[in-house]
């Protein structure tokens, strides 16, 4: 597992965000248009494209070395707990601990 310098984990937010708002972005688009449909064969397809999205956003941030702790949100392991950032945060500006978690979130003094 890699370990963030938090210098280094601010560097990636940047690519972090854009991946995400793609992901973000046709999320919504397909939601949208699942949304038009009736309950059935048509709406689970969409469904089923909702979390293939959602699938390929968690696989390019754990390529980047992240960890995916939910939708939408990574931790950057420093080594000590975890550099936390979840969209639409713009910048990388919370730490947790271990054990702690997203609920123990602190701001980075």
């Amino acid at each position: 597992m890699k370990s963030w310098s938090l210098a280094a984990a601010r560097q990636m937010i940047p690519d972090v965000r854009a991946r995400t708002a793609r992901a973000v972005e046709e999320v919504e688009q397909l939601e949208a248009a699942r949304d038009r449909l009736k309950p059935g064969p048509a709406r689970a397809e969409y469904d089923e494209r909702i979390e293939a999205v959602v699938q390929r956003w968690a696989r390019e941030m754990e390529a980047l070395g992240l960890d995916v702790k939910g939708l939408w949100l990574v931790d950057f392991d420093s080594g000590a707990g975890y550099y936390c950032w979840k969209w639409p945060e713009q910048e990388l500006e919370y730490f947790h601990g271990y054990e702690e978690g997203f609920g123990g979130r602190a701001r980075i003094q």
